[in-house]
């Protein structure tokens, strides 16, 4: 689970036989508690693994704004018919996109809900793309599909942790092990992130975690001993002097300075 700056809140290894949103209480909850006090508007996305009466019963109980991918069924197609026909005219070289919201309650539902979707022509394709989310946003579709559609920056976050810091590394024989070794891969992802949002300058802000580590972390350095000093000398293809000081002095302010006497 990730917030909007891209910190993991938190995570949990689960057995690869089942589904991915077991258990999904014990990741949600503590994180729920965390910011439960705070005047601050809570959001929640997630893909159709989480859409399940508890969870959305659980997220309205906590005040939550949510969008949650549905898995499309008969009943949901019938309710957007007139979409699915194809455009009369000749097809444009450009994406058709058509947007519709109603009410649906699904048989386990405690009551009716909002659902948006989303009816995609691409060209050359003999068939749309559909898809729709539950939600509980009252702005228009339009806009419920584009905060939604956000959600693709934790796939990002997701790649990062694979590539720069290799989460997935797991290759403990014990589970219990390997759950230990995931959370301390998540440590090492924060701290990356924090790194990443805090301390580098507006020129390379953009930067992923892969290069952060390849360019500023995981470079090769000559070492001169002085009677008083120290000099690290580094090559400056990488990393510039000048944007090395940027970052030192960034580093430098996060820390607390003392109370005056």
């Amino acid at each position: 689970m990730f917030n909007q700056f891209g910190d993991l809140e938190r995570c949990s290894l689960r057995p690869g036989n089942v589904h991915s949103a077991d258990d999904w209480e014990s990741v949600l909850k503590p994180v729920v508690v965390r910011y439960k006090g705070r005047k601050v508007r809570l959001y929640f996305r997630g893909d159709a693994a989480f859409a399940s009466p508890e969870m959305y019963e659980y997220l309205e109980a906590e005040g939550f704004l949510y969008a949650i991918r549905l898995p499309k069924n008969q009943v949901l197609q019938e309710s957007i018919a007139h979409l699915l026909t194809r455009p009369v005219g000749r097809p444009p070289n450009h994406v058709l996109r058509f947007y519709a919201s109603f009410s649906y309650r699904a048989g386990s539902w405690d009551r009716k809900r909002r659902v948006v979707a989303k009816v995609e022509w691409h060209p050359g394709e003999l068939y749309p793309r559909v898809g729709f989310i539950v939600s509980n946003l009252s702005r228009p579709a339009e806009r419920v599909v584009t905060f939604y559609n956000q959600r693709g920056k934790a796939e990002q976050y997701i790649k990062e942790g694979k590539n720069a810091i290799k989460w997935t590394r797991l290759s403990c024989r014990k589970f219990r092990d390997n759950e230990v070794r995931l959370q301390l891969h998540a440590l090492a992802y924060n701290l990356a992130n924090f790194m990443r949002t805090l301390a580098l300058p507006e020129e390379v802000e953009h930067w992923s975690l892969t290069t952060l580590r390849e360019k500023l972390v995981k470079i090769g350095a000559k070492v001169i001993h002085h009677g008083r000093y120290v000099t690290f000398q580094l090559a400056e293809v990488a990393v510039p002097r000048e944007l090395f000081q940027k970052i030192l002095g960034l580093i430098d302010d996060l820390r607390r300075r003392p109370v005056p006497a």
